[in-house]
């Protein structure tokens, strides 16, 4: 059930304050993602900049959660409704990160005040934000850096160890770049963008603000895309004329980058509405693909040069973009994505010519969607061997080559540089 106020579409727009309550509401209070709620219209009433603005906001908030929970728990007697909570952690939130104190408090006070089952709760509102406004800015910094949750930093630290999962958190509490993959010289992107060109081929902007109104994103000179997941289709390196298959293909990023490359890429996935945007960027970069919507396991193609599967998965690699993630999920689907992701796996394998290249990959940090993944796939196909040699590409460390012949990326990789998503990939041959 709803916990916030839904505007009418005949309303006055709404604040982007009031909007990142809301998505708050929606993934704290139903586990709700927040990309579905974006796809779905949650702030299209909105000009640009305050959509943007709803987002970072409850973007941040999101991030900071335990600490503002913190921070809150002296000064509340018994837990208020979700709506008035979230109003006090985005509140805190933003004090704890330097907001202006006197807009802050009465923007919070102005959102409760109006509503019709919470509003009397004016006062609490009032009282305690004044207090997080002497207390916030030096309390917040004080605070340890917020821990993933249980079901996930378990295994995790199974895997990795705790010092090395800290180094997660601490990246994915600083948050994200924009890295942009180009359509073709890297360098003359990185100029007109004012981005840095990354050992990978990748240009990063630390200050990217609107997207699409960056030089060369009409004329389609690039796209947006994490230097991590821009690896998987460099690895398999389609060449011109080859028939290739994107299995999994929305939002696109590795689509484009394939048809950069002149092969005869045909993009399959099974949502029509990812698939229009597919077709979209695809437009946009004057690139050429066939889309086709469907279930991956029910395509007959083929047989195919070389084949990408960028699986269904937790994409817990991508929190640091994604900071709803750990709160609107608890690891109970990941059993079946295991699973779904071993199927489609056998299955791509049908559509490969003989010596053909399967490229599978994975935005997980867990190694069952990983590295246990391709040492079962070899166990059950004694004709694949893993290509090592094609993971050596430009700015690929030697270390983040795994034991079965893989590559493992975490955020905590080139800290000093803004880190990079979760991803695990290898490079099979038939």
């Amino acid at each position: 059930m709803p916990t916030g106020p839904r505007p009418r579409r005949n309303d006055t727009p709404p604040s982007a304050r009031a909007c990142a309550v809301d998505l708050l509401n929606q993934i704290l209070g139903e586990g709700r993602l927040m990309s579905e709620l974006l796809a779905g219209g949650a702030l299209d009433r909105l000009e640009p900049a305050d959509r943007a603005r709803a987002q970072r906001l409850a973007t941040d908030t999101l991030r900071g959660l335990e600490r503002a929970d913190r921070l809150l728990k002296k000064h509340l007697r018994k837990p208020p409704p979700l709506h008035v909570l979230n109003i006090l952690r985005l509140g805190t939130v933003e004090l704890g990160m330097g907001g202006d104190a006197h807009g802050v408090v009465n923007d919070a006070v102005n959102l409760i005040a109006g509503h019709k089952r919470y509003g009397t709760l004016k006062g609490l509102i009032n009282a305690v934000l004044r207090k997080m406004a002497a207390e916030a800015p030096t309390g917040w910094a004080n605070l340890r850096i917020p821990h993933l949750p249980k079901w996930l930093r378990g295994p995790l630290s199974e895997a990795y160890g705790s010092a090395t999962v800290a180094g997660f958190e601490a990246a994915h509490f600083a948050g994200a770049p924009v890295d942009l993959t180009a359509k073709g010289d890297a360098q003359s992107v990185a100029d007109a963008t004012g981005g840095t060109l990354l050992p990978t081929g990748s240009v990063r902007l630390t200050q990217a603000g609107q997207v699409s109104a960056l030089p060369g994103f009409d004329a389609g000179d690039w796209w947006v895309q994490d230097a991590a997941a821009a690896l998987p289709a460099k690895i398999l390196n389609a060449q011109a004329g080859e028939a290739v298959l994107d299995l999994c293909a929305a939002p696109g990023g590795k689509t484009l980058q394939l048809a950069a490359t002149g092969a005869d890429v045909t993009a399959l996935d099974l949502s029509e509405t990812r698939m229009a945007r597919v077709a979209q960027n695809l437009a946009r970069t004057g690139l050429s693909a066939t889309c086709v919507t469907g279930d991956a396991l029910e395509h007959k193609g083929g047989p195919y040069d070389a084949i990408l599967l960028d699986a269904p998965c937790s994409a817990t690699g991508t929190i640091r973009r994604h900071a709803d993630l750990p709160h609107a999920r608890d690891g109970a689907e990941i059993g079946s994505l295991i699973a779904l992701q071993a199927t489609m796996l056998d299955h791509a394998i049908t559509l490969l010519k003989p010596g053909g290249r399967l490229m599978f990959c994975t935005c997980s940090l867990l190694p069952d969607e990983g590295e246990c993944q391709v040492e079962e796939a070899l166990a059950r196909h004694p004709q694949l061997r893993v290509d090592r040699e094609a993971l050596m590409r430009p700015g690929v460390d030697p270390a983040w080559v795994t034991e079965e012949g893989g590559l493992r990326l975490r955020p905590d990789y080139w800290a000093d540089q803004g880190g990079m998503d979760g991803f695990y990939m290898a490079l099979l041959r038939g």
